[in-house]
This record gives C-alpha cells, structure tokens and sequence, in this order.
C-alpha cells in the first residue's frame, strides 16, 4: 500500500504538579486555547480543551505521523513555559509527569466533547483523583494507586 492512513482520537487527561490549582478563572480559558493551539501546530484535529483548576482534558484526533507521548510532551513543555511568561505571578506552574491518554471513537466525539465541556459542573460533585480513578478503570487500566500523581 503506497499510502498511510489513520483516524485515531485520544482523550488526554493530566494535572497540575501536586494538583495545585493554577487555572483559576483568570487564565483557564487562555489556557485552554493555548493547549488547542499547540495541538493543532503538531498536527492534530482538537475536538475539545477543558478542565478546571488543576487539571485538563484534551480530546484530539493523532495524526499518523506523531506518537501520543512526543504529543503530550510537546503541548506540556510549551504551555508551561508559555503560562510563566504570560502569568509571571505563576512562576512556579508545572504539569504532573504522568497522563491518561484513552482512545475514543473518532466519528462519535459528541460524549467526550459533552463530558469535557463539563467538568466544571462535574467536579461540583467529583473530586479529579476519582474522576482519574474511574477514567483509569471504566478503560481498563491497570494503576498503582501510590504512582498516579507527582
């Protein structure tokens, strides 16, 4: 076959350091469009960005050509060094080393877009480490409760 193809969507999940909450309502919404920018100049269709104070969710569309940790890798290094200089007052930002990357349907995105749209409401009632646990579980991911978070 001379040519490459795919269609695979992921949902990303991953927290501030410690799940300290830096995305208060001054600079979530910057935030999540910076993440989604970042997204798309890798390559990347993004469906949805969102998340709360401590933690976001990204559900993107992977191009053939990008692995999901140099994705991750990428979007978190240039968000963190771009929240620094944007918000000095947040000089102590970081992302937490680990994430969640699960697969979703690609041509049914409209429960994942639906489910990141409200995490805020969500997380009225949800706190993130059982959001993750459950997010862990219901894919079936095996995790070592003492590893989840740095």
């Amino acid at each position: 076959m001379p040519q490459s193809f795919a269609n695979v969507a992921i949902h990303i999940v991953f927290s501030t350091k410690d799940r300290i909450g830096y995305l208060d309502d001054s600079v979530r919404d910057k935030m999540h469009a910076y993440l989604a920018s970042s997204a798309r100049k890798l390559g990347c269709f993004c469906f949805e960005v969102g998340g709360t104070a401590d933690h976001v969710h990204i559900a993107v569309s992977l191009p053939r050509t990008l692995t999901i940790s140099k994705m991750v890798e990428e979007i978190k290094v240039g968000s963190s060094a771009w929240i620094k200089k944007e918000e000095p007052s947040l000089f102590g930002f970081s992302w937490q080393r680990g994430y969640a990357a699960i697969s979703f349907d690609p041509t049914n995105p409209a429960p994942v877009v639906r489910y990141i749209e409200g995490q805020i409401e969500h997380h009225r009632q949800v706190s993130f480490t059982d959001e993750y646990k459950a997010i862990l579980e219901q894919a079936g991911i095996e995790y070592d409760p003492r590893y989840m978070f740095d």
